[in-house]
């Protein structure tokens, strides 16, 4: 089976998380009488009595970093935008600019491995990437820019909702991708954030993306965001996608057409939950007579093709799926092969 798949992807699905100041506490949080964070600690405020968003966090929106629109129907894109996404998808996003080492853009901060740092004032918050640029928002009442210089990570600013932060951010070039399965936007894009501390450990991201000459209406997605206590960003440089871009050949049809008929009560035995190291739970659930697979934060199902009884193929990342039994039968495992490697992935209740 030939595979086809992104290094950040694969090397995410192997090693821990990216930026680790091992074993330094993070001074002032709270901790429990064990010397644990306690993560359910009441919410920070700031001087000026709204919560302060300081810290650093971890995106659950995995799945919505390789499918921003989640469950939506690509019906949503105008036409223009359809056949250019199809272009990018079927060409396993050979022409990702952040495959290229280029920002990623709106997503950047959702591929759930990437850690982010806010820094937290009354006037101005600035978010801190440890795989991107950094962003500034202004909280001090000014408009955003009317006429911009389009830029990868655009221009943001914020406002109060309650104990809700919202920042408005646009002006953005057309040259980034939304996700990595190529759904494209314009320079009217429009991203509106929604950011709630529910405690000290846990906040709430809402997204709402509008763009009205690439989409028919705006869609909203849900994510949590975790604070990672006892850490902090290290150097990150884009450099083995340089190395990988050779091996992102080839179209998904070449895959698809060496799609097989397996019976329904074959496919069934699969259907389960399936541990993937530091990424978190695959769930993989029967659709009609196909396999779909979902991953964590989000973004709703993927569909995954047979090329035999036990191994299928993932187009949305352009890897190859094999269901492993043991000597009893039952189906234990699943492996994610790709140009990197395999990745195993443990049968869990």
């Amino acid at each position: 089976m030939t595979v086809r798949y992104f290094a950040t992807i694969a090397l995410a699905m192997s090693v821990p998380l990216a930026g680790q100041w091992l074993k330094y506490p993070t001074p002032g949080i709270p901790r429990t009488a064990d010397g644990k964070p306690n993560l359910t600690a009441p919410t920070p405020k700031l001087s000026d009595g709204k919560p302060d968003l300081s810290g650093v966090w971890q995106i659950d929106g995995l799945g919505f970093a390789f499918n921003i629109t989640g469950n939506q129907k690509t019906d949503n894109m105008l036409p223009s935008a359809q056949a250019l996404y199809k272009q990018r998808s079927e060409t396993y996003s050979q022409g990702d600019p952040n495959a290229n080492c280029l920002p990623a853009g709106p997503r950047t901060g959702l591929f759930s491995q990437e850690l982010l740092k806010i820094i937290h004032t009354p006037p101005l918050a600035a978010i801190l990437y440890e795989e991107g640029p950094h962003r500034q928002i202004f909280i001090d009442g000014r408009p955003l820019p009317k006429d911009p210089n389009p830029a990868w990570m655009g221009y943001s600013i914020g406002r109060w909702e309650g104990d809700t932060l919202v920042i408005d951010s646009a002006g953005f070039n057309d040259r980034t991708w939304l996700d990595i399965a190529g759904h494209p936007h314009s320079e009217a894009l429009h991203v509106t954030e929604r950011f709630t501390r529910k405690d000290f450990g846990h906040m709430q991201l809402d997204m709402t993306f509008d763009d009205p000459k690439t989409y028919l209406k705006p869609w909203t997605i849900t994510m949590g965001v975790n604070f990672i206590p006892d850490t902090d960003l290290l150097e990150y440089v884009c450099n083995e996608n340089e190395k990988d871009r050779p091996h992102m050949i080839g179209k998904q049809q070449d895959e698809r057409e060496k799609e097989v008929k397996v019976a329904r009560e074959i496919l069934s035995k699969y259907v389960g939950s399936y541990r993937a190291g530091p990424v978190g739970i695959l769930r993989i659930s029967l659709d009609g007579d196909q396999l779909a697979v979902e991953l964590p934060g989000g973004g709703g199902k993927l569909p995954v093709f047979a090329q035999s009884e036990t191994e299928f193929f993932l187009p949305t990342l352009g890897s190859g799926v094999e269901f492993v039994k043991d000597s009893k039968g039952a189906v234990t495992r699943l492996m994610l092969r790709t140009v990197e490697g395999n990745n195993e992935a443990v049968r869990v209740p």
